[in-house]
């Protein structure tokens, strides 16, 4: 007897998944190891070869984060967009398209692995969030306003769906507020920084800003209440110059499977989810010395936390989707048992054990948490480190900054190593400079 029409292709659509791709994280395995031991040219190519990823949306945002933490920003820009469109090209599908139809069908049939991926909703958010971030390093804060804009917007989308929310925000919030004081409106930028004292991010930094803004602002009232939340404003000099430093610390979660087999008398049902877990976070934080005086960063937003919120509140569905699949498997594996036996009931229990898989697509690259810091200092020369407590350190430099001007660093540490990038002042590499500089300043 011949298996049915819909039997045949449903196995044939799990002998594929038997015989095909391997997971997310194998075939990525050599981009990730190159981004962790500082091969970063190697593992922008290897992330940004659509082979090698399976996905667009992934190529763009990996690369992208890779070329990011090279200091390349004209490349991390290319590649985040590369990103966007991705999911702009899944906002336009519609509902009822066959490319849609045939991917939901596989995916019912085998594993949620034979569905293009367009990114988590949290990722998505980060896609516009780094892209500010690319922004702020070329100095282009109109385009920066437009991502931080998106990304908040696509957050809100999120936290209403699963009427949850994920303490997210803090780093697209805080980019906007620091472009707005470089543009010194400083109305706009306490806007942000009460949206982050609002959604509880950043609040030891915060709550500084928010002091001196509405100090500064003259919003008496307002002042005398933060004040006694966060304490006076700090004393500093007249036309102070300032330092902003924004660094993703560690690596964030990925994604492990999850499963379990349960014997039926009609063969093995299967159920198999997704589950993140921690890589690394980067130990303690970020610290930028400015000649003796040392800044701790402050924690932003925390990746790894709000990734297992978001697909936590999908997990639900996806067990759904499993279970539903197991199902289905079943009544393959009874079919082959009824028409062929032993044989045909061992093929159906094999591919019901192994055409279930979880879905391990994962933004690999992105840290595990946000950091920021901001010090004012007198205008001059000051010598700059920036180091990941008891790890990495990095000389900046010694940099001449100007009344009034605010100096910005990006960072990012994986493992042993830290980047960094000052963006701003005038770097002084010769001793000869500094001394002529500091006696320049002396009155």
């Amino acid at each position: 007897m011949l298996l049915s029409s819909p039997t045949r292709s449903t196995l044939a659509a799990g002998l594929l998944v038997l015989t095909g791709c391997a997971s997310y994280p194998d075939r990525t395995r050599g981009a990730y190891t190159d981004f962790q031991s500082g091969h970063l040219l190697r593992s922008v190519d290897s992330y940004s070869d659509i082979d090698v990823t399976g996905s667009k949306f992934l190529s763009g945002a990996e690369a992208g984060t890779v070329a990011l933490a090279a200091g390349d920003w004209k490349g991390a820009e290319a590649m985040f967009n590369e990103a966007v469109k991705a999911t702009e090209e899944l906002d336009r599908r519609a509902v009822l398209s066959l490319t849609d139809a045939a991917e939901g069908l596989a995916s019912w049939a085998t594993n949620d692995t034979s569905r293009e991926y367009f990114g988590e909703g949290f990722e998505r958010v980060y896609v516009h969030a780094n892209l500010a971030i690319v922004y702020l390093a070329l100095g282009r804060l109109d385009e920066l306003w437009v991502e931080t804009r998106r990304a908040n917007k696509l957050l809100e989308h999120e936290e209403e769906l699963y009427e949850t929310e994920y303490g997210a925000g803090g780093l697209g919030h805080f980019l906007s507020a620091v472009s707005y004081e470089l543009r010194g409106e400083l109305d706009e930028a306490l806007i942000d920084y009460r949206r982050m004292e609002k959604k509880g991010v950043g609040t030891a930094l915060v709550g500084r800003s928010l002091v001196r803004l509405t100090k500064a602002l003259r919003f008496d009232e307002e002042n005398a209440q933060l004040v006694e939340l966060y304490g006076a404003d700090y004393e500093r000099p007249a036309n102070a110059a300032s330092i902003v430093v924004i660094g993703g610390v560690g690596l964030g979660p990925v994604k492990r499977e999850s499963s379990l087999a349960v014997p039926t008398k009609d063969g093995f049902y299967t159920l198999a989810v997704p589950e993140y877990v921690t890589m690394l976070d980067g130990g303690a934080g970020l610290q930028l010395s400015v000649g003796s005086t040392n800044v701790d960063l402050v924690e932003i937003e925390n990746v790894n936390e709000v990734a297992r919120a978001n697909l936590g509140d999908r997990l639900a569905w996806i067990a759904t989707k499993s279970a539903a699949r197991g199902l289905l498997k079943l009544g393959v594996t009874r079919e082959l048992s009824d028409d062929h036996g032993a044989i045909g009931f061992l093929i159906g229990n094999l591919y019901a054990l192994f055409s279930e898989r979880a879905d391990l697509r994962a933004w690999q690259c992105l840290p595990a948490r946000w950091e920021a810091g901001r010090v004012f200092v007198e205008p001059g020369a000051h010598r700059l480190q920036l180091s990941v407590g008891g790890g990495a350190s990095v000389q900046l430099g010694t940099f001449e900054l100007a009344p009034d001007e605010t100096m910005i660093v990006l960072a990012r540490s994986v493992g042993q190593s830290l980047y960094a990038y000052p963006i701003g002042g005038l770097k002084l590499n010769d001793p000869a400079e500094l001394n002529q500089s500091k006696a320049e300043l002396a009155p």
